[in-house]
């Protein structure tokens, strides 16, 4: 492109800013003049006003609002799974839950003290029976480092699955 091109792309630029600029001064400005303040001149003046602010705020970026999850089983599973998108790790709502449901019947607090994993003196824990070495190697960053809490130990549990078996969703036994 050469020089001249670009100067009149750039004052092309320019001067779409200024009218658009412009056109809302000159209609603000004439909003707001009139030969006889009057109660219709109020309302007109706070009604350019408000419909201003709206503009603005339409175009100012829209702030993302943390999702909000309800404190049970489903609320749980659908957190983690929203996690798991964003860390792209792979399994299903179905298969969370088949497989929480066998592990632990939904108790996040549920812990196995006699297989040979509790007789090692490392109990599983956790809505996914998850002992504490694999958790802290397939921990999802971003989610609380305690394997009993729930979203954290799902998560865990569905990254190390993911890595072992491809997902969660192929799991149907103890893992």
């Amino acid at each position: 492109m050469t020089a001249n091109a670009q100067t009149s792309t750039s004052r092309i630029a320019r001067l779409r800013k200024l009218s658009v600029a412009g056109i809302a001064t000159a209609g603000a400005a004439a909003a707001a003049l009139t030969l006889a303040p009057s109660p219709a001149h109020a309302a007109e003046h706070t009604s350019v006003s408000v419909t201003a602010e709206k503009a603005a705020a339409a175009d100012a970026p829209a702030k993302k609002a943390k999702k909000a999850y309800a404190d049970n089983l489903d609320g749980w599973i659908n957190e983690a799974l929203d996690i798991m998108k964003s860390k792209n790790i792979p399994g299903s709502y179905e298969g969370l839950k088949r497989n929480i449901m066998r592990e632990s019947s939904g108790n996040p607090n549920a812990q196995n003290n006699w297989d040979v994993n509790a007789q090692n003196g490392t109990p599983s824990k956790g809505l996914l029976q998850v002992i504490q070495p694999t958790f802290d190697a397939y921990h999802v960053k971003g989610t609380k480092h305690d394997l009993t809490d729930p979203v954290a130990n799902i998560t865990a549990a569905a990254n190390y699955a993911a890595d072992r078996y491809g997902s969660i969703d192929n799991v149907d036994s103890a893992y």
